[in-house]
């Protein structure tokens, strides 16, 4: 009997701890009065952020905002997109003209510790620093690049790995900066510089919007981490704990094998882990200001974080890109979630 009457306690503690009412932030207060999320992309990313020709922003990160759009809103499409360059994204966020940053940003010491941002720990994309050239030029390898122009993106970590990885090389270069990606992409193909350098992803995505695509080779060497993810101001631990479980969210489902197809077979399933995930027989949203169905309502109208890669910038689409780094802890890669529980 004393036995029973512990674990009665302690089930009781514990279901107290998952339902306790999240503390009041600024920014998720400010969100449900707006009615929308005010999300910072990119001025036009294939595969990322970009506007279609029926003026739809997609994209993997375009996803990540109305992930949470259905997870506060139950509606995906109470987004506000602000495109914005490299240059302008950190200041839009510190300023309060948007609530998350989505746009292709490492997560570095600095601007996670000494710029007034922090990274909620998602990281969509991971990814790493590459170069682009020109077939004609000969080159293999990007040590045979010594006193190469580069065209480079001002504002961006890519610009401090190059001197690094030049230095490292005892090789000459000469910079050549642009303030949007596809201005430094068009500098390559007008013949302005040598070498285009970005994250291996933006290589990719610029090439497929050049007029002869095949004429662009990727170099084979990666000469730096870059994990991708969003952004959000410190201060709010509801709106940065809905920032990051929204990520992990998708990434439990593609494990569980929950899509956008088949959500709502799955919530009569059997597996506790399902049910905790879609709102079945726990509340696990109330702890963060969201409602019991927060996961189910990110799943069934964006889909899991597979999905959503694929017809992004995975095999189905135009970038055709291996889930590499990207694929799940279970597949060999780098994409892991803690359990809802």
């Amino acid at each position: 009997m004393k036995q029973k009457t512990l674990l009665a306690a302690v089930g009781a503690a514990l279901a107290v701890a998952a339902v306790a009412p999240a503390q009041a932030g600024e920014t998720m207060d400010a969100i449900k009065a707006r009615g929308e999320i005010r999300c910072g992309v990119s001025d036009g990313l294939p595969g990322f952020s970009y506007t279609d020709q029926k003026g739809v922003v997609r994209g993997i990160d375009a996803d990540f905002c109305r992930a949470l759009a259905a997870a506060v809103f139950g509606d995906a499409n109470k987004v506000k997109f602000t495109p914005l360059t490299a240059k302008e994204r950190f200041t839009a966020l510190q300023s309060g003209e948007i609530d998350v940053l989505s746009r292709n940003t490492t997560w570095t010491m600095s601007r996670d510790t000494g710029m007034g941002m922090v990274f909620p720990a998602a990281v969509v994309y991971y990814d790493g620093q590459g170069f682009l050239v020109n077939k004609k030029l000969g080159v293999k390898s990007a040590k045979e690049l010594d006193g190469a122009t580069v065209c480079i993106q001002a504002g961006t970590t890519t610009e401090l790995n190059l001197a690094d990885y030049f230095r490292t090389h005892k090789m000459q270069y000469t910079p050549i900066t642009y303030d949007k990606s596809d201005e430094s992409a068009k500098g390559l193909e007008a013949g302005r510089c040598d070498v285009l350098t970005s994250d291996q992803s933006q290589l990719y995505a610029q090439r497929i919007k050049m007029a002869n695509p095949d004429q662009y080779v990727v170099l084979p060497e990666v000469i730096s981490k870059e994990p991708l993810g969003p952004v959000v101001r410190p201060g709010d631990h509801e709106w940065f704990s809905t920032v990051r479980w929204t990520h992990y969210a998708m990434l439990i489902a593609e494990e569980l094998g929950v899509t956008s197809k088949n959500v709502d077979e799955m919530k009569k399933s059997n597996n506790p882990e399902i049910r905790r995930l879609l709102g079945v027989d726990a509340d696990f949203g109330k702890a963060i200001g969201l409602p019991q169905d927060w996961a189910y309502q990110v799943i069934k109208q964006v889909g899991n974080y597979g999905e959503s890669f694929e017809r992004n910038v995975g095999k189905g689409s135009p970038l055709k890109i291996e889930r590499g780094l990207n694929a799940l802890w279970t597949q060999g890669g780098l994409q892991y979630a803690p359990p809802i529980r």
